[in-house]
């Protein structure tokens, strides 16, 4: 009985009609509440994906950023080097006129005036990657 009760004064909540005597579902009702449906479901799954994409191109960012690092310090390690390259060392960078670059310990403020035109200073990382630094 109470369950009866209950159902009698709940039935407008209910998407369907609980006797013949209720208002008939209208078609036109029931495809809106579809099309609303379908509108908070693409408006979802189009901010999740949205998100996705964004950390996708941040991805992408950090992948382009890493191979230029790494391309740059290939190219450092074959430069001409008259001693051992260390970790944690800082190495400082020269070009000869005729194009033929090299490592030296010395920076431009130890030499004065440089005998080659300077290029930057790097540090090397246990990672053996060059970091370019200012001095």
């Amino acid at each position: 009985m109470e369950e009866k009760e209950n159902l009698e004064s709940n039935r407008h909540l209910l998407p369907y009609g609980t006797s013949l005597s209720d208002a008939p579902i209208r078609l036109v009702d029931r495809a809106k509440e579809i099309e609303l449906a379908h509108t908070a479901l693409q408006t979802f799954a189009n901010g999740k994906l949205e998100l996705i994409l964004k950390q996708i191109r941040q991805l992408q960012e950090e992948a382009k950023l890493i191979l230029e690092e790494t391309q740059m310090s290939i190219e450092l390690h074959s430069v001409k080097c008259n001693f051992e390259k260390k970790v944690g060392n800082i190495f400082h960078l020269y070009e000869k006129e005729n194009g033929e670059k090299y490592f030296s310990l010395l920076s431009p403020q130890e030499w004065g005036t440089p005998p080659h035109k300077f290029l930057g200073s790097y540090l090397l990382r246990a990672d053996q990657i060059f970091e370019k630094v200012s001095i």
